[in-house]
């Protein structure tokens, strides 16, 4: 009896997942490419021709439509949070001894070691599906490790990432059928030298390096895109509503092998520090042999009970640790220094290099940082310098390198006495290191504000990227471009524009026309009417975004959403005289003169008009704060038996309270909770009364 189509539909499903774990999964193909493709085409025509049988974890659906408007921001199951770095074996040792301390003598731990690999962390959420299977429902990125973005469309693009895991995986690993996997997205260096190859013949910059190209890939609103370049994905934990699903790390590893996702091979347990020492000796050499950027390796406590025992400090886990592998040097000259105007009208210098190889990648520029810097390299024109890419990303100068024998012409670096670009003098202001350009109007700070304004952080304007801004301030994209290659590993000077430009200040983007964007090069109807939907809907941003689009010096993210909060209104706040803003917990006396000079620019109050004008939000919600705890100082430490550190936080500024994040003799109460640290001590020898966290509900009332 001849196969039904659903028949036929189902057996190609499980010969191509087959052939996809073999090839992306254990680098082991075991058909040619065409064979692969013909059997996928066999696919869809049965697809096409019975509709009604797809579905979403088919190999066909990989790829599906972008998203609408973004990406949707999703809490995490528990933080995505960072580690702490560790440089040398000192370092090392001594984490080796916190853990030792804080577990029971006769619970020694042993330490999983593996490889940390050089990308983007990602979260992927497994739900149960018919017949007993776990279906991919969701993928998130780290975001600011609280909240990720939902980028599930890309993910189904990569490959080695299933899309449906069979039952009979499930029960060999002893598993669930929901549950979240962890791990790391990278860019294969083979997909990256491909991918900068097509770049260049686009007439593109080619990408620095591969995790920034990998993090801007996975963000990208053209899952074909994703599916081109193509990313891999290895985990590395195994979650079950925000807890460890296996008693040991290493299991976990095991058990995700078994259920088909790829698992870097390069790990051991081990029962001693010394036993992870040898690890990393071995892991250092393979760097330049896998294929995929390392940069150094991870270290984690193998028990999931002795996990919970060591807790967590406010931003990273105590029982795991970074050991970060020295960064890449190579030895080259120092051809000429340039200077870059930046947002905040700070100047930096630039070194232009001749290009060398260093850690990956080609490098011809790298930062100088200021005037200080400059003079404490003793750094000069003509110079033999040592490079190192700093997190391997990063190039810098670290030193010069001393040439008996040189014969080549050294001048000594002189900072500019006025802007490179509009040639305002230059102030460096009482007890700082950095020259900036005063200048508001600026054309070189005006092109980094602008980028800043539009920022997926602050007033997210989608479309109004790079290039874009480069041709509404004058330059073509052939100027853009060869600016962009110029300063692709290090900043670059920015050049007059060649033609009009259609912005002249943040608020004339508000002002755009469709037929304005039209003359622009590669702007076609669609892409001009999406620009202007952005700009309008950015109208919406709450006024903390607003604050933080200004570019005010020294107000972030934090101190914008605390001036909102405070203030109620931009009315308020430009009315606010330094000591009603000192008065707020996270306004200093150099952030309250910094907010006061800039409101005391003319310019800049112009500027704010003509934002309020054009529609942006300028009122907020005022918080409502008590003043029980008025005038008091507290530090949270250790872990709450109910509250999180930012809950509580939360709670003690409401009622008036300040939290600062170190013990001193000006604090009033400590937090502590469980496992507490060097900051319950330090309260103890100062005498600073230690609350807990029913003392602290009681004092809050």
């Amino acid at each position: 009896m001849a196969a039904t189509p659903e028949q036929q539909i189902n057996s190609l499903r499980d010969e191509l997942r087959h052939h996809e774990h073999l090839y992306y999964v254990l680098d082991s193909p075991s058909i040619s490419d065409a064979e692969y493709d013909a059997m996928m085409n066999r696919l869809k025509a049965l697809e096409a021709d019975h509709p009604a049988l797809i579905t979403p974890d088919s190999p066909t659906q990989r790829v599906g439509g972008k998203p609408r408007e973004g990406f949707a921001k999703v809490a995490h199951s528990r933080p995505m949070l960072s580690l702490d770095n560790a440089y040398n074996e000192d370092e090392l040792r001594a984490w080796d001894k916190r853990v030792c301390d804080a577990l029971p003598a006769s619970d020694p731990p042993s330490y999983v070691c593996e490889l940390k690999l050089d990308g983007l962390s990602l979260a992927l959420h497994y739900s149960a599906a018919a017949h007993g299977a776990a279906q991919l429902e969701r993928g998130l990125t780290r975001g600011d490790g609280t909240i990720g973005e939902d980028v599930t469309t890309n993910v189904r693009t990569i490959r080695s990432v299933p899309l449906s895991i069979p039952a009979t995986k499930l029960k060999a690993a002893h598993l669930p059928a929901s549950f979240e996997v962890r791990g790391e997205v990278i860019l294969p260096q083979t997909a990256f030298v491909k991918m900068n190859e097509d770049r260049v013949a686009q007439g593109l910059a080619p990408a620095v390096n591969p995790r920034n190209a990998a993090a801007g890939t996975i963000r990208t609103l053209e899952p074909n895109i994703v599916a081109q370049r193509r990313l891999d994905f290895y985990a590395y934990f195994l979650l079950r509503d925000g807890e460890p699903l296996l008693p040991l790390h290493s299991e976990t590893l095991k058990a995700l092998a078994t259920i088909g996702l790829r698992v870097n091979t390069h790990w051991r347990t081990a029962n001693t520090i010394d036993e992870v020492l040898d690890f990393i000796a071995n892991a250092e050499p393979l760097r330049d042999t896998l294929g995929y950027e390392i940069d150094g390796v991870v270290i984690k406590v193998d028990s999931a009970a002795q996990q919970r025992r060591l807790g967590f400090t406010g931003k990273a886990p105590r029982w795991a640790i970074a050991y970060k592998f020295p960064a890449r040097a190579a030895t080259t000259r120092l051809d000429d220094v340039l200077f870059q105007v930046g947002r905040t009208g700070k100047v930096t210098p630039v070194a232009a290099l001749a290009p060398i190889f260093v850690g990956g990648t080609t490098v011809s520029r790298a930062t100088l940082h200021n005037a200080d810097e400059i003079e404490r390299l003793g750094v000069r024109i003509g110079d033999l310098v040592e490079v190192e890419r700093g997190g391997d990303v990063i190039p810098k100068i670290t030193r010069v390198v001393e040439e008996p024998n040189a014969t080549t012409a050294r001048h000594k670096i002189t900072f500019p006495a006025d802007c490179p670009r509009c040639k305002t003098p230059l102030v460096r202001e009482e007890g700082e290191v950095d020259f900036r350009c005063i200048n508001a109007s600026c054309p070189a700070r005006l092109e980094e504000e602008l980028r800043h304004f539009a920022s997926r952080s602050v007033m997210n304007i989608e479309g109004l990227g790079e290039v874009m801004v480069s041709q509404l301030l004058g330059h073509t994209i052939a100027e853009h471009e060869a600016e962009a290659s110029m300063g692709q590993n290090g900043d670059a000077p920015t050049e007059a524009p060649t033609r009009k430009a259609l912005v002249h200040s943040l608020a004339d983007i508000y002002h755009l026309k469709k037929e304005d964007l039209l003359h622009l090069e590669r702007i076609g109807e669609k892409t001009a009417d999406s620009l202007l939907e952005q700009i309008e809907n950015s109208k919406k941003q709450p006024l903390n975004r607003v604050l933080l689009g200004l570019g005010i010096r020294h107000v972030g993210e934090r101190t914008a959403q605390a001036l909102a909060e405070e203030f109620g209104s931009m009315d308020a706040l430009i009315a606010a005289s330094v000591e009603d803003l000192t008065r707020i917990n996270d306004v200093g006396p150099k952030v309250a003169e910094a907010i006061r000079e800039f409101f005391d620019n003319r310019k800049n109050l112009d500027l704010v008009e003509r934002l309020r004008k054009a529609g942006l939000t300028f009122t907020a919600e005022k918080r409502v704060r008590g003043t029980r705890l008025e005038g008091l100082t507290f530090v949270l430490t250790g872990t709450l038996p109910t509250l999180t550190r930012e809950e509580a936080k939360e709670k003690i500024e409401a009622a008036g309270g300040r939290v600062s994040g170190s013990v001193s003799k000006k604090t009033d109460y400590v937090v502590a909770g469980e496992e507490a640290g060097s900051k319950l001590d330090k309260a103890n020898a100062l005498g600073v009364k230690v609350l807990d966290e029913a003392a602290l509900l009681e004092l809050l009332g």
